[in-house]
């Protein structure tokens, strides 16, 4: 598999006392790993790209010495200095970037991962204040949205009703929004969602990262939101939090 593309590092590591290995998201092909021989040492070929959400122009092939893929070649085109210098922002985008490796992505949707991770950095590199500390799931929730696991937010599943003039409940195993009349059917696995929380999942549908600075919440309801996505991921993504890192069951 030879190509060349634009793609985001997400992990560098040493493989040898030259060489490293670099995973990296591509919009087409979704996460790759490729051995960078010499890339420690390079100068002409991976000069000064080859850093964690570096975005960069890579030529890939399949390596001589193993049937691993190989980067020929990187050339920076963006790189976040602001972000490496404040371990806060760093912080954030590395966690999204981890929850996207867990997740997986698939070629179908490789595009849609690669725009939003790449949005979510920019935004993080720009941000004039310290993100919200809500960033990271909203990054959980859209991701998950944009890769199949959406939630209808506008009427009650089961009576029908508008859910914008009602209080309602995220039923966690079917994965659907119900009044909270019809949710007293569904008792054990039912979390409240308010009217705030709720717009601020119908806004993480639309607004790219750059604009999600504008939905901190009051505290009862970043209560909702957190306790409502951490649950609907975990049961139907499959992912949670686990001594540090992400994992799946």
């Amino acid at each position: 598999m030879d190509f060349s593309e634009r793609v985001l590092v997400l992990q560098v590591g040493q493989f040898r006392e030259s060489d490293l290995w670099v995973r990296f998201l591509s919009p087409s092909r979704g996460l790759l790993t490729a051995f960078a021989f010499g890339g420690s040492r390079s100068r002409r070929r991976f000069a000064g790209c080859l850093d964690v959400f570096n975005e960069i122009d890579v030529s890939v092939g399949s390596s001589l010495r193993s049937p691993y893929l190989a980067l020929r070649e990187g050339v920076l085109v963006r790189g976040l200095s602001r972000l490496r210098r404040d371990w806060r922002r760093f912080g954030v985008a590395v966690n999204c970037a981890r929850f996207l490796q867990s997740f997986g992505v698939q070629p179908e949707g490789a595009a849609k991962a690669y725009f939003l991770l790449r949005e979510t950095v920019e935004a993080l590199e720009e941000a004039e204040r310290t993100p919200s500390r809500l960033l990271p799931l909203f990054f959980r929730a859209r991701l998950s949205f944009d890769q199949g696991y959406a939630l209808s937010l506008t009427y009650c599943f089961r009576c029908g009703r508008n859910l914008s003039s009602v209080p309602c409940r995220l039923l966690t195993r079917e994965g659907r929004i119900a009044c909270r009349a019809c949710a007293v059917s569904f008792p054990d696995n039912r979390l409240p969602l308010g009217p705030e929380a709720l717009s601020a999942l119908r806004h993480l549908h639309v607004l790219p990262p750059a604009d999600w600075h504008g939905l901190d919440l009051p505290p009862p309801a970043e209560r909702e939101f957190s306790l409502a996505m951490d649950a609907f991921v975990r049961y139907h993504v499959g992912i949670f939090w686990k001594n540090g890192r992400f994992v799946r069951h």
